[in-house]
């Protein structure tokens, strides 16, 4: 067998230099428990006499349990110490620690309360949004139809529509009208994202420590959506639904984009909405060239546009448009210079728009645009016949008239309508304020006529047979029991037709409508013009039928043209804002509807009503040849003058409004006083036109009989319409006007006029 192999000797491991970098798990002197010295000292004697010596098993007993003993002793050192030592530093921590421990608890809850407050802003948002349509249906509405009125220079007339004014593109505004508006309503516009969190909180504390809501926080932003899509109550609901709304207008649209929305549809007071509309209603003028101070009162009126209207509050719309001013320097949109330029030059609201005639002009133009264009879906623009010249005039005499006599003849209202000889509207004034009433009398107040229907019988007369010299007796009458008398209860006996119509004598009148019928009479008058239902009675003949100034001014224009019948009209052309025709003029109106030898006739006749009649106070300064007639209904309720030269047509008329009587005002007295005012403006330029058909030969006429007074024999019907003529018993002037009035003087110097 092999032999064994020779053990090798057991190899202890070392902890080398090569271990440097392992554990060193030998204890050190320091941790060993300290001997007595003589121990020591033998110890140490021992080892350096070769060797140490085993101590026996009682012997390591006995000091294994001392070194317990001590070791456990140090170890109760030690822990007390450190207690003492942890003791000192949690008495110098406890407060700070506390304060720790509840600002890190305060900042756990606060985020967990504002994750769940999130949670239900989403969730309430989600719900109240739910209302709303879906995305892909939302769009911005488009603006109401805006429908610009202009005189036939182009002047314009008035704005009409929802908005009272024409939409302006931003580039087209003055810097400063749309930094005004921003500076005192949302500083913060060209930086938010629809919603104003710094504005939220500031008008939370104010309106928390003022007790009250003083401020609100909306941004543009959010009014726009408010005014393009909600209504304007005040809910939870429609506030949340404003700030989505909010937020997509600001992620669809661009910041100019939504100002420019926004300052052509916010409501600024007085009807008008966008910033042209406000412009022209309180200063008269486009928002393109509205000053510094005007911008600012302006967006002073968007806070409370009544209580700041400077039509309304001048001196509070001041205010406001100073606190504004300072908003514009603070946000530096103007400089001070420019701020006190305007503080110094505060801006002054204007009160013709609310009381201007042209806004009766522009009622009546929306009341007949829709037979030419019917629906209105973009801005258009409306040429009128309207010359702002006689316009102003018109609205002046009246005012003037009203103002003078108002309670000397004890009338309140007025009408004034002036056509040419193709029926174009040239001037039409409603009544005397149109701030105080925007009913329009011209063309709708429907009112006895009285002698002003005269015309209307003695042309019927003239197509009968009749001629201007034809003689009827004034004498007293009774028809059916009715009995016309005159106004100075007095009779001429013979008359001829032309001294009856110019001295408006009931009886005469009368007495003609009998003998031609009052069918004939109706069917004349409607051939004229006269469009309203007429009573076919004996009185028609003294103009008890209701007719409206508008219309009775139309049946008057055959006499001015030469016996043509016309469409009163206003309208001449309808276009849109890039020039579009919709609507032009055309065609001719009713045709010949009187003779020309009849037309002459009688132009003849009714030229003598201003020369030696009832209507003298009418005779025009230039001696421009002229006709017309007086007109005084029962019980002096209503006075008229209707007159008319080659180029023009007038008819104007004075009462009132319930109508009451006034205090004996005939038609020859303010009425033909204020027409005469009215033609001689209109009248300035116009060149000198013949009446139609007047005859350059001498007429033979007979002269009336001395007036007899006599008492009325006859007592009137229980119904009794006895609408005077008022009558001026001669007058007219012999004084010859260098016009081709040859026939005319002629007649003036038989009947005595002087």
């Amino acid at each position: 067998m092999a032999p064994r192999a020779k053990r090798q000797p057991r190899i202890e491991p070392t902890f080398g230099e090569d271990s440097s970098s392992l554990l060193d798990l030998r204890l050190g002197p320091q941790d060993r428990t300290s001997a007595p010295a003589s121990k020591s000292g033998s110890k140490s004697k021992a080892g350096k006499a070769g060797g140490r010596k085993k101590p026996s098993a009682k012997k390591r007993a006995k000091t294994q349990s001392g070194k317990t003993r001590a070791s456990a002793g140090n170890r109760r050192g030690g822990r007390s110490g450190a207690k003492r030592r942890s003791r000192k530093r949690r008495t110098r921590l406890k407060v700070p620690a506390a304060v720790g421990r509840i600002f890190k608890r305060g900042v756990y809850w606060s985020a967990v309360a504002g994750i769940w407050g999130v949670i239900a802003v989403v969730c309430v948002i989600g719900y109240y949004a739910a209302y709303l349509p879906p995305t892909s249906e939302w769009q911005v509405p488009a603006r109401p139809p805006n429908v610009k009125i202009v005189a036939i220079n182009g002047d314009l007339l008035a704005n009409r529509g929802d908005t009272g004014g024409e939409a302006v593109r931003l580039e087209q505004l003055p810097p400063y009208l749309p930094n005004a508006v921003i500076a005192i309503e949302d500083r913060r516009f060209r930086s938010h994202f629809g919603i104003d969190p710094i504005g939220l909180m500031r008008a939370a504390y104010t309106n928390v420590t003022s007790g009250r809501v003083s401020q609100g926080g909306s941004t543009l932003t959010q009014q726009l959506a408010k005014n393009l899509f909600l209504q304007p109550d005040r809910t939870i609901k429609r506030k949340i639904q404003e700030l989505v709304l909010a937020f997509w207008l600001e992620a669809e649209y661009s910041k100019d984009e939504i100002l420019e929305m926004y300052l052509n549809r916010v409501y600024l007071g007085s009807g008008a909405y966008g910033v042209d509309a406000a412009a022209r209603r309180y200063f008269g003028k486009s928002a393109r060239l509205l000053t510094v101070a005007e911008a600012a009162t302006i967006a002073g009126l968007l806070k409370a546009p009544s209580r700041y209207s400077p039509a309304r509050n001048p001196d509070l719309a001041e205010d406001r448009a100073q606190l504004v001013l300072s908003a514009m320097h603070e946000e530096g949109y103007i400089n001070s210079g420019e701020a006190k330029n305007a503080i110094a030059a505060p801006a002054k609201a204007i009160r013709r728009y609310t009381t201007a005639s042209e806004n009766y002009v522009a009622d009546y133009v929306m009341d007949v645009l829709p037979h030419f264009v019917g629906l209105i879906e973009g801005d258009i623009i409306v040429d009128t016949t309207i010359d702002p010249a006689m316009q102003q005039a018109a609205e002046g005499a009246l005012r003037s008239a009203l103002s003078e006599n108002r309670q000397k003849l004890g009338v309140s209202q007025g009408a004034i309508v002036t056509l040419d000889t193709a029926g174009a509207i040239k001037a039409l004034v409603g009544g005397a304020d149109y701030a105080k009433s925007q009913f329009n009398r011209a063309a709708y107040a429907k009112r006895q006529p009285g002698s002003a229907f005269k015309p209307f019988v003695y042309l019927a007369a003239l197509e009968n047979g009749m001629t201007p010299q034809t003689v009827r007796q004034d004498q007293p009458i009774s028809i059916k029991g009715w009995s016309p008398q005159n106004y100075t209860k007095e009779h001429y006996g013979p008359v001829t037709l032309t001294r009856s119509l110019s001295m408006s004598l009931n009886t005469v009148a009368a007495r003609l409508a009998q003998e031609v019928g009052t069918g004939t009479v109706a069917n004349t008058a409607k051939r004229l013009g006269i469009t309203s239902d007429m009573n076919r009675n004996p009185s028609m003949a003294l103009g008890t039928s209701e007719v409206t100034p508008l219309e009775i001014a139309s049946a008057y224009v055959p006499f001015s043209n030469g016996g043509y019948g016309v469409l009163p009209h206003v309208i001449r052309r309808i276009k849109t804002v890039d020039g579009k025709t919709l609507y032009s003029r055309s065609g001719d109106g009713r045709g010949r509807v009187v003779q020309r030898r009849n037309v002459g006739d009688m132009n003849l006749m009714m030229s003598e009503t201003l020369l030696s009649g009832t209507g003298r106070k009418a005779r025009l300064d230039s001696g421009r040849p002229a006709g017309g007639k007086t007109g005084t209904s029962q019980d002096f309720r209503d006075a008229w003058f209707i007159g008319y030269t080659g180029n023009l047509t007038t008819a104007v008329w004075f009462g009132n409004d319930n109508n009451s009587p006034t205090k004996k005002a005939t038609g020859g007295s303010l009425p033909a006083a204020t027409w005469k005012a009215v033609m001689d403006a209109a009248h300035q330029g116009l060149p000198v036109a013949d009446l139609p058909g007047v005859p350059n030969v001498p007429v033979n006429v007979s002269a009336p009989r001395k007036p007899q007074s006599q008492q009325q024999t006859n007592v009137s019907s229980g119904r009794n319409p006895i609408p005077p003529g008022s009558i001026g018993g001669g007058g007219g002037s012999n004084e010859s006007t260098g016009e081709r009035r040859g026939p005319l003087n002629l007649l003036r110097n038989i009947f005595g006029g002087g």
